[in-house]
């Protein structure tokens, strides 16, 4: 594809056993026609990165030559010894070349972006908004980590792509336990079954563990709060009641003897309360909210701060959040490599 020019036709077969038989097999048998187009899309931009090699092979060529036109030039002059000033200059080029490359395929991508976005209902719409946020595709790009339950099986991972596209799923009744009807919305609301915690209570207990591993101190799973004795904040909204707990609590996070707690969310962006918003702006108001409820009993009363932890169910973090576990890999990395 990247040596020979003029060869787009040959992959035509392959093409064919990638739509009519690889695809198929990874998301089952009800997969809808326009879905090669979003397979061929980069993870990061909600596809699958399944290229296309018909539409691909010309550009692949182009950027191949492109790239190595100044490598072929050293070889074809046959010099021996090249000057430190012309191997700056070459080197130099290269990385021109290299740049102007990931500028086009980037461009390509993007127009390809926006072509299978037009393809989709408004719900879809939405829902590929989300999905092509960063986090939202870290189950498919992360490695198979036994220890942190990032291991699939066949079914877990077919299930997660058609939860990614909201395709039907075969064998599942068609109204929930509640009564409702089984929509992909109502599957990641309903509270009966006990998914819904389940999967805040992965995400608390993984927080502690990495923590514990990077070697913070006072790792606390639900800490109880200080009681209050008198005390009074600016909103309304602060949580007083003494029985409150929040979710982890740990020191030497931000400094030595800091304490910090955090209290994780994890929200349906599909749901009715959220869709009408753009996923910036819900997770923002989410991210408020843990707030406007314990940030002052926290910094007031406990002395320390407070970080709120909020997920969309796609796996996109909010800002916060990213900052605090950009923070703990960090801590991690210094410990388990402390020469870097």
């Amino acid at each position: 594809m990247r040596t020979t020019a003029g060869i787009a036709d040959l992959f035509t077969p392959l093409e064919t056993c990638i739509k009519d038989s690889f695809i198929p097999a990874l998301i089952g048998p009800n997969t809808p026609p326009n879905i090669r187009v979003l397979c061929s899309l980069p993870a990061r931009d909600g596809g699958l990165g399944i290229m296309i090699p018909t539409e691909q092979a010309a550009a692949e060529y182009d950027n191949s030559y492109q790239m190595t036109q100044p490598l072929k030039e050293l070889i074809l002059e046959q010099t021996l010894l090249i000057s430190e000033k012309r191997s700056e200059l070459l080197l130099w080029e290269a990385k021109g070349a290299k740049a102007a490359v990931l500028r086009v395929k980037r461009s390509a991508q993007n127009a390809e972006k926006e072509q299978a976005r037009s393809l989709l209902t408004a719900f879809d719409q939405r829902l590929f908004e989300e999905i092509s946020s960063r986090g939202a595709s870290s189950w498919l790009t992360a490695l198979p980590l036994v220890e942190h339950g990032f291991v699939l099986n066949k079914q877990q991972f077919r299930d997660g792509l058609l939860l990614r596209y909201n395709l039907p799923f075969e064998g599942i009744p068609s109204a929930c336990a509640c009564g409702k009807s089984n929509t992909l919305e109502h599957c990641l609301s309903c509270a009966i079954g006990g998914y819904v915690y389940l999967r805040h209570n992965n995400i608390r207990d993984l927080t502690a563990n990495l923590l514990v591993e990077a070697g913070c101190k006072e790792v606390t799973v639900e800490p109880q709060l200080l009681p209050i004795t008198g005390e009074t904040f600016q909103f309304k909204s602060t949580i007083t009641v003494n029985s409150a707990r929040l979710d982890v609590s740990a020191r030497s996070v931000w400094s030595d003897l800091d304490k910090v707690f955090t209290d994780i969310r994890v929200f349906n962006s599909l749901a009715p309360k959220n869709i009408s918003q753009t996923l910036k702006n819900t997770i923002r108001r989410h991210e408020r909210e843990k707030v406007l409820h314990y940030d002052a009993r926290v910094v007031e009363v406990e002395k320390a701060t407070f970080t709120p932890l909020v997920f969309s169910t796609t796996g996109v973090m909010g800002p916060r959040a990213e900052v605090f576990y950009k923070k703990l890999a960090e801590l991690l990395a210094k410990k388990n490599r402390p020469y870097l």
